[in-house]
């Protein structure tokens, strides 16, 4: 497949990336930083560092899109929320503009999405079904989701990758917390009783790529493992798979006075399922979070 991927210098694009290569795909990565697209990604991919190199000729069999802003990383600030929106939903209007003026137009389009559209559901089981939150991370996803739906109109499959904690030795979620970890402090959220749905990397990479083949596949995903944990059994078990203690807590207080808005994030909470996927038959390499764990605390440990 000749296949376009937005977001391909991150973590879950540099994965896809790496496995989509391995299988025997041309890959080309949109990046506005094309000068680094070749460490990360590999020396074999084509760039683009703007969509106006994507003409109406232009052919491919797939876009994957992964692009957008870090959600935690800065304060919700007004001119935060405009670049958050503008790397998720106006990117993904511009992409799906070039789908539709496209002679030859993809067969799918795989869109990035988070299972933060569910906004906090307590300890309620969440399916694919579920209804939207409320919050600005609720809303930035489903605006996300219903820019990448459009594409449907063009007669392209449509699939919305509702994506929980990704667990990886790269990057992401764990990257900076082992050393506290190792040093005793690893600490749990709040009252650490709020669910936290997770995937491991490499289920996440599989999973996408069978889903650019299986036409079963369209609408919203849950990229969730089958077995969610709360916040605490999950520091619990970052702690034990590190050999450590993990007694203290970070007081929802002191989150939010930190995080303000984007406390939602760390102190709210989605127990989600991942339905489709197990309708669907595939199988999770780490349904279980001690597994995952196990493997990334070793890769990290290499």
């Amino acid at each position: 497949m000749r296949i376009l991927i937005t977001g391909g210098t991150g973590l879950i694009g540099r994965a896809l990336c790496g496995a989509l290569l391995e299988a025997g795909h041309q890959v080309t990565v949109l990046s506005r930083f094309p000068q680094s697209v070749h460490g990360k990604c590999g020396p074999n991919v084509s760039i683009f560092s703007g969509l106006d190199q994507w003409s109406a000729d232009t052919a491919f069999d797939a876009v994957i899109n992964l692009a957008g802003a870090p959600i935690v990383d800065a304060p919700w600030t007004a001119a935060r929320r405009k670049m958050l929106w503008d790397s998720r939903v106006t990117l993904t209007e511009r992409l799906v503009e070039k789908i539709a003026a496209s002679r030859t137009k993809p067969a799918v389009l795989l869109s990035g999405s988070a299972i933060g559209f569910y906004g906090d559901c307590g300890d309620d089981s969440i399916i694919e079904s579920h209804k939207q939150g409320s919050d600005f991370a609720a809303q930035l996803c489903a605006a996300w989701e219903a820019a990448a739906q459009q594409a449907s109109a063009a007669g392209v499959r449509v699939c919305l990758l509702r994506t929980g904690v990704v667990l990886s030795a790269s990057g992401g979620f764990l990257e900076r917390m082992p050393l506290p970890f190792k040093l005793g402090l690893g600490a749990r959220l709040g009252n650490g009783r709020q669910s936290l749905s997770w995937i491991h990397i490499d289920d996440f990479v599989a999973m996408t790529l069978k889903m650019l083949d299986d036409t079963r596949a369209s609408g919203a995903i849950n990229m969730a493992a089958p077995q969610p944990v709360t916040n605490n059994e999950f520091t619990q078990k970052l702690a034990a798979a590190l050999h450590r203690p993990a007694f203290l807590a970070a007081p929802g207080f002191v989150i939010k006075a930190i995080f303000g808005a984007r406390s939602i994030l760390l102190l709210g909470g989605q127990r989600v399922l991942p339905e489709k996927l197990q309708s669907l038959g595939y199988r999770f390499k780490f349904a279980g979070v001690d597994e995952a764990l196990k493997e990334v605390v070793t890769a990290l440990a290499k």
